[in-house]
């Protein structure tokens, strides 16, 4: 008997018959160097992007993971650069205005220290004479800018022929009605 050829497309035995699965590997290997291509090229342009960017100040330079030392100095500066824009933030002007306005006949100021930090001000003052020092306190503590105005310390000055008195105070330096 003879054997049976159930197959209804013949094979074909030439070349033509690899032909598109040579093809379609021509087209993946050249898909696949284009693709490294586009990606070097992408590459290269995030590079140059992230330089233009630094160059421009859009974008900060990368810095390496900072040591605990490093971060340390890093918030004592930060606190530093705090306390400087709050001294800065104070109206310094109504401060000054309202000590310059303040009659000062008997009393002249040596010394004006703030701490803005703490919404204190130290003064540092001579008068003429305790009733002058006294008068002076008085009109500080009746003024709208300071409050609980203190007396630190003072000194009669018995070497000169006055006898002035050397003194300070301490006061807290408000803002309206909110204390900074």
């Amino acid at each position: 008997m003879r054997r049976l050829n159930l197959e209804f497309q013949p094979r074909r035995q030439g070349p033509l018959t690899w032909l598109p699965l040579a093809a379609g590997a021509v087209v993946l290997l050249a898909a696949v160097a284009v693709q490294q291509h586009l990606d070097s090229q992408q590459s290269a342009l995030n590079t140059h992007l992230q330089g233009v960017e630094q160059q421009l100040g859009i974008r900060p330079r990368s810095q390496p993971a900072l040591t605990s030392a490093q971060s340390r100095e890093q918030a004592e500066s930060l606190a530093q650069m705090r306390s400087l824009s709050q001294q800065l933030q104070r109206p310094w002007e109504r401060l000054f205005s309202m000590l310059e306005g303040l009659p000062q006949d008997d009393v002249a100021l040596l010394t004006l220290t703030p701490d803005a930090r703490k919404g204190q001000v130290r003064i540092s003052a001579e008068a003429r004479d305790l009733e002058a020092m006294l008068a002076f306190h008085k009109r500080l503590e009746a003024s709208g800018e300071l409050r609980d105005v203190s007396l630190l310390n003072h000194e009669i000055q018995v070497k000169q022929a006055e006898h002035p008195v050397q003194f300070n105070l301490s006061a807290s330096w408000e803002i309206g009605d909110a204390r900074l």
